[in-house]
């Protein structure tokens, strides 16, 4: 039979722009070999459809919408300890967009 474990875990998620760059990559991808040099558990990149930020302009990806910068987020999930730590990598990545932090439970299936 399995048994269900929860254990507080934390999820980062960075909002940005699918064209913004660092140091000539993509943002996203930035985030994702840092998190992983980190040793981070996994980091999940997803690409957004349609958008808008601080400037109010709607990006979309409908083909009739000639769009650039669609929204992407980078979704990290780890103990809370650890998100805290590599917050600080984040600093001078991530130049524009929305960067939360939110307490989860992390479930884990097991054998009882």
């Amino acid at each position: 039979m399995k048994t269900i474990h929860r254990r507080p875990g934390a999820k980062l998620t960075v909002i940005t722009g699918s064209e913004d760059t660092y140091e000539g990559q993509p943002v996203h991808s930035a985030i994702v070999r840092n998190a992983h040099l980190a040793g981070l558990t996994g980091a999940t990149v997803l690409d957004g459809i349609e958008g808008f930020g601080a400037n109010s302009r709607v990006h979309s990806s409908r083909l009739l919408s000639i769009s650039d910068n669609l929204p992407v987020s980078v979704v990290v999930v780890d103990a809370p300890d650890r998100i805290e730590r590599f917050l600080p990598e984040l600093d001078g990545i991530v130049s524009g967009g929305v960067i939360t932090v939110e307490a989860v439970d992390i479930i884990e299936f097991g054998e009882s």
